[in-house]
């Protein structure tokens, strides 16, 4: 797994506004790392998820 790749990968479709596909694939490496236990991919990925978690919040979240 060529974590770098797919990081680029993942903030590809962010950029384009898919976030569906970029979380998706985000997981999808996540559980990559799992089965060849890369406990900082993992880190990784999830970090991933976490940040476009927040940019979903920032964009679309009800900000009363």
């Amino acid at each position: 797994m060529d974590i770098d790749q797919e990081t680029q990968r993942v903030k590809s479709f962010v950029e384009k506004g898919n976030y569906h596909a970029a979380l998706n694939i985000a997981l999808s490496a996540m559980n990559e790392c799992r089965r060849i236990e890369s406990q900082a991919g993992i880190d990784h990925f999830i970090t991933m998820i976490k940040d476009i978690s927040n940019e979903l919040d920032e964009q679309f979240g009800s900000h009363s």
